[in-house]
């Protein structure tokens, strides 16, 4: 039988999911075993979060104002940032 591939969490879920985990490890109270499963899983939700994060930025346009008409353009970020 074929095994069901796992869905992704959307961008807010693996952020909860990623606080969470922060809180937990944080508390002192996990084993050695359950810190590095945690730290495992922090690291595949913050690739997951980075990489949700650049698909929107990719898609980001602004509305910009020509000749009288509202037009939209791709987002370009500041030189200075």
């Amino acid at each position: 039988m074929a095994e069901k591939k796992k869905e992704q969490p959307g961008f807010e879920e693996a952020l909860e999911r990623l606080e969470k985990i922060v809180e937990e490890m944080e508390s002192g109270n996990l084993s050695l075993e359950d810190m590095m499963k945690h730290f495992e899983e922090g690291s595949m939700l913050v690739k997951h979060c980075d990489k949700k994060l650049n698909e929107v930025e990719r898609k980001i346009e602004k509305l910009v104002e020509k000749d009288g008409e509202m037009t939209t353009e791709p987002f370009k970020e500041d030189e200075d940032s």
